[in-house]
């Protein structure tokens, strides 16, 4: 594929990263999880394929798609192997930095960063978690002070991934302290260069339950240089930015929910049909067969709120409901998919090499991250029903 080519559907997305998962079977991601291994063959043959261009500017070497798109990515990436750990490989570069870059970079910013974004030379990752502030963003801690040109900036984040791989950083920072009077105010992105060998930038790999085919860390920034050319937006006005990366990253949990939900049903269907310790299969069981049933016409409905939080987020919508909506069901349905499989598996679940166990996993963590469901609740109840802010 070239960036000039024509542009491929959902479809062609669907048929591409289908046969490139067929090279990558379960096996493949066992070894991955449970050596603690970032998958570099498999982040290659989607640079071979050109999917690391989905959000790069046709004049950057890209294809100038959207979310759609990366939401297809996202769920046959997951369906085929990968389970919810799909949706890393396109959060962390096109998410965190093919999409600010390219909607909020100066040229020069663009010009540096884009190009091997789109080639997948260059990754991506974001440090905006903090061990005291969680989901309350407002109230992070980590500062930026002017120094000259430059901005020094210091504090601690968490569960930040793909740092020791990372060409450059979506670095989140207060440049004017907390007012209750106007908290929105004050919030600054920056691009950290090479993050892993900046001076005063200090990194500890976690050792974490789920997708752990990427690596977490704990951060410390001690007076990190930057220049005053690598603020991203305006100075405090950050935070309108920031949103336009946290309701995708939203719909890329969704997605990677969507193909992880398929991948649990499908593994607990063969298991079903093939495991008869009575005579019969245990499918012919409703008690084995009617959740799965109930969970395929649910995944049904999770894949239409998705796709239509991606396509009004690529109209220009913030899409904040439809996000939230998309990853709320989406995330509540995989773990379920992932607990059923587990009982249809019985005792053989807990061995490793049956897979489940690994989507299990992975499945708890997508109901806390990017956002956790009582977050989304409370969202959902006070902006779509009208109810009052939730305090307890």
């Amino acid at each position: 594929m070239t960036a000039t080519a024509q542009a491929p559907t959902v479809a062609d997305i669907h048929a591409s990263i289908g046969r490139i998962c067929e090279g990558f079977d379960l096996d493949y991601w066992e070894r991955m999880d449970r050596d603690v291994r970032f998958p570099i063959e498999f982040w290659r043959a989607l640079g071979e394929a050109g999917w690391h261009r989905i959000l790069v500017p046709r004049e950057h070497g890209g294809l100038g798609l959207g979310m759609r798109a990366i939401a297809a990515a996202i769920e046959e990436t997951a369906r085929g192997g990968a389970g919810q750990a799909g949706a890393l490989f396109f959060v962390l570069s096109p998410i965190f930095g093919s999409l600010p870059i390219s909607r909020h970079g100066t040229p020069e910013q663009r010009a540096t960063y884009l190009p091997g974004l789109a080639t997948g030379e260059d990754e991506f990752c974001m440090g905006l978690t903090e061990p005291e502030a969680g989901s309350n963003t407002l109230r992070i801690t980590t500062t930026a002070r002017r120094d000259g040109d430059d901005w020094l900036v210091s504090g601690r984040k968490i569960w930040i991934s793909g740092v020791e791989r990372a060409r450059a950083m979506l670095l989140v920072a207060r440049t004017t302290p907390y007012d209750p009077a106007r908290p929105r105010h004050g919030i600054t992105l920056f691009l950290l260069d090479h993050p892993a060998a900046a001076r005063g930038f200090t990194f500890t790999p976690m050792n974490k339950l789920a997708l752990r085919v990427v690596h977490s860390h704990r951060l410390t920034l001690g007076d990190v240089r930057i220049p005053g050319a690598n603020v991203l937006g305006e100075v405090d006005n950050g935070l309108p930015i920031l949103f336009e990366v946290l309701n995708p990253e939203r719909i890329s949990g969704a997605a990677g929910a969507l193909g992880h939900t398929d991948l649990c049903i499908r593994l607990a269907v063969e298991r079903a049909r093939t495991r008869a310790p009575f005579g019969k299969p245990i499918g012919s069981y409703q008690s084995i067969a009617f959740p799965l049933a109930r969970l395929s016409a649910e995944l049904a409905g999770a894949r239409m709120l998705t796709y239509h939080a991606a396509d009004t987020f690529d109209r220009g919508d913030p899409a904040i409901v439809e996000t939230t909506n998309a990853k709320l069901v989406a995330a509540s349905i995989s773990e379920q998919a992932a607990e059923h499989a587990f009982h249809v598996y019985g005792g053989m679940a807990f061995e490793r090499e049956q897979h489940v166990e690994r989507l299990l996993r992975d499945a708890k963590l997508n109901r806390t991250a990017p956002v956790t469901e009582e977050m989304s609740l409370a969202h959902i109840a006070q902006h779509v029903l009208g109810l009052p802010r939730q305090t307890s």
